[in-house]
């Protein structure tokens, strides 16, 4: 656990925290990591793993506190 003194508490949100993760994401950007991870997300998905990562997703989603309204969204356009 951190060091309370080394790291105070920030209230409500944590700035330092966001600033990690904005740096971090923007490094992975940066480096040309993205085309790569999809690549290997798609892979997965359309592989022997897919079955796994499947039940690992409805296994998260159970423990939502609410359903995602997004996931049942129809984007598609009224003919």
């Amino acid at each position: 656990m951190a060091d309370p003194k080394k790291q105070p508490n920030e209230g409500e949100g944590n700035r330092t925290a966001a600033r990690e993760y904005n740096k971090d994401t923007k490094a992975f950007v940066d480096e040309g990591r993205v085309g790569k991870a999809a690549e290997d997300a798609r892979t997965a998905m359309e592989g022997s793993e897919r079955k796994d990562l499947e039940a690992a997703r409805k296994e998260a989603a159970s423990h939502a506190k609410e359903h995602d309204p997004e996931e049942l969204r129809n984007y598609k356009k009224p003919e």
